[in-house]
């Protein structure tokens, strides 16, 4: 049998870009920062960890042939795009954006204070769909994980769409409260805590930390205080 793998990478270790308003750490290759041991866990392609200065941002550019999920930890995100969508989207919240096909956008700090957020790219399942966009609220005071963001098969709906087999979960824990994610046979999960540490399955994760979990059926995570986390699920 398979023993359970749990690999945890230090935040203090992740790649990074800095300049005058952009402060970024990656927890896989992205930009500048390549390391071929680090190219993504599954379909999971991209976690980039972006501080954004108030008042600046990313300037209109191109995507094309992914799911680029945006989930706000402090402050909010503005995006608008070329199919003339635009929201803002506030801390806790998560936005999707389904390039496919081809899309420009911005996302700008329009707030008076620092934004930070987790950049997560998919690879999709499916090729050439039309482009998207869509901003879903996290139910506060939810609890257990709940999918912000779901394309796996038996989806309830509830989440925003994703043209991948896989889901953003997130959950808010109090100090010693737990939580149970059961993972499929053939899939992977990575997970982040945004805030706090956790224990998964006794191996502890800090704050920004990220950790790949694979060849087991359950995963228990135990807050060590107050946290909150971000968990993908995708195919391995």
């Amino acid at each position: 049998m398979e023993m359970t793998v749990i690999d945890v990478k230090p935040f203090a270790s992740l790649g990074g870009f800095r300049n005058e308003w952009l402060d970024a750490r990656h927890h896989f290759s992205f930009g500048q920062y390549h390391d071929p041991a680090r190219m993504g866990v599954g379909a999971l392609r991209v976690w980039n960890d972006d501080e954004i200065a108030p008042g600046r941002g990313f300037d209109p550019h191109p995507h094309r042939e992914m799911e680029i999920i945006t989930y706000v930890r402090e402050g909010a995100i503005t995006h608008r795009d070329s199919l003339g969508n635009e929201g803002r989207t506030e801390a806790g919240d998560v936005q999707v954006m389904h390039a496919g096909t081809g899309i420009v956008h911005s996302e700008l700090n329009r707030e008076t204070e620092t934004t930070k957020i987790f950049h997560i790219w998919i690879v999709p399942g499916t090729a050439r769909v039309t482009p998207g966009w869509g901003t879903r609220s996290f139910p506060k005071g939810a609890d257990g994980l709940v999918a912000l963001a779901d394309g796996r098969a038996g989806a309830d709906g509830a989440a925003l769409p994703l043209h991948a087999d896989a889901a953003v979960l997130v959950a808010t824990l109090a100090p010693g409260q737990s939580v149970i994610h059961r993972l499929a046979p053939g899939r992977v999960a990575y997970l982040v805590p945004s805030t706090g540490s956790v224990a998964v399955n006794g191996v502890v994760v800090g704050p920004r930390d990220g950790a790949t979990v694979k060849a087991v059926d359950t995963i228990t995570i135990i807050a060590t205080g107050a946290a909150e986390l971000v968990l993908v699920d995708v195919p391995a």
